[in-house]
């Protein structure tokens, strides 16, 4: 035993479940409501804290029931092999999906009780790549109207956002005019973005390439589900080259991320540190590196703040509607905003959030 190890003493978990602003949604799904898991991890005296975006009643229980007692009395620093321990845990009861979503809520509580038990940013921690996150506006919902989608999408534009994305797919015949709207509200000098969420197939996903390019589109973002990187790949080589192909934010696992890469797939790969974890979103941002390609981060934006300040290719943080409002009522200690960009406080210790428990306590939802 190393002198003066900490060890894991305790691991709280709840469930929140918050009501959206308004009726949302993407191109395959619609939702009126946003599940957030949230766990602490405590040592010596610390607290680190961590949260996925997620079904927070099955996801809480693998975290009470199968996770935690494999930390318990662990050294708080020995984040590898926690991350080998639960992985592993969950290789029957089915790792993928919710199961890898309960081990990224504890994997960022165990990276934050770590800088916190060291008295450092995880920003510092980690490395730091540089000190502010460039954003994007993320919303733009296929329910909203036309004075709602040009509001929100205007409005980022007038804090300084220079680039904004939107949703498609819902209404494809319908969506044509609906850029017009987004491209009218935001001004010609504002990246517009797009989001499918892999509602077409290869050639329908192609045939949509005139109304990008008709008001000036720059991201097209699983315009083909990420679950066929071929597809992918056969209409990276045929849109025009001002068009980016993005996709991977609902990757798991390294092998995920390496598969879009390998195959050419994509032009900017993303990840969501709430699906794979600091852990895992460190280890795609090295496959990224290795690729050459650049790395955006998917949602969670107060989350991925510091990890993405270490990020060495990264593109952008994904300011997304929900999240904010979330990560706004629920925290303190947010990364200030400014001019578009995140700035990092390297004074910060941990990645700087605080749960205000009474201004959550509302949205809490009852763990069997």
């Amino acid at each position: 035993m190393r002198y003066s190890e900490p060890r894991i003493d305790g691991l709280r978990v709840r469930g929140y479940r918050v009501p959206t602003d308004a009726a949302e949604a993407d191109g395959t799904l619609g939702w009126d409501s946003t599940g957030m898991l949230l766990v602490e991890v405590s040592a010596a005296g610390h607290r680190g804290l961590g949260y996925s975006y997620t079904e927070p009643v099955s996801a809480a229980a693998l975290v009470r029931d199968t996770l935690a007692p494999l930390l318990h009395e662990r050294c708080a620093f020995d984040l590898p092999a926690h991350w080998q321990t639960m992985r592993a845990a969950l290789r029957n009861a089915g790792r993928p999906g919710l199961g890898m979503m309960a081990i990224a809520a504890v994997d960022v509580a165990l990276w934050d009780l770590k800088a916190r038990l060291l008295g450092l940013s995880l920003a510092s921690l980690w490395g730091v790549a540089r000190d502010s996150v460039p954003l994007y506006g993320s919303g733009g919902f296929t329910r909203y109207d036309d004075e709602r989608l040009a509001r929100q999408l205007g409005g980022w534009a007038e804090q300084g956002l220079s680039r904004v994305k939107m949703k498609i797919g819902s209404a494809p015949a319908d969506d044509p005019r609906r850029l017009r709207v987004a491209r009218d509200a935001i001004g010609p000098d504002v990246e517009l973005m797009v989001d499918a969420n892999g509602a077409f197939t290869p050639r329908r996903a192609l045939a949509m390439g005139e109304a990008l390019r008709a008001s000036n589109v720059c991201w097209y973002e699983e315009p083909v589900s990420s679950d066929d990187p071929d597809g992918l790949a056969w209409l990276r080589d045929r849109v025009p080259p001002a068009i980016t192909i993005a996709a991977g934010e609902y990757g798991w696992e390294p092998q995920y991320f390496r598969r879009l890469l390998e195959c050419q797939a994509v032009d900017v790969l993303q990840a969501d540190a709430t699906r794979c974890g600091y852990t895992g979103f460190l280890r795609t941002a090295a496959l990224c590196e290795a690729f050459q390609r650049p790395l955006s981060a998917h949602c969670a934006p107060a989350l991925h703040a510091p990890v993405c300040a270490a990020a060495p290719r990264l593109a952008h943080l994904e300011y997304f509607h929900d999240h904010v409002r979330i990560e706004s009522r629920f925290f303190d200690g947010l990364p200030a905003l400014h001019q578009g960009d995140y700035r990092i406080d390297p004074s910060a210790v941990g990645h700087g959030l605080k749960l205000r428990e009474a201004d959550a306590e509302p949205f809490r939802v009852p763990l069997s």
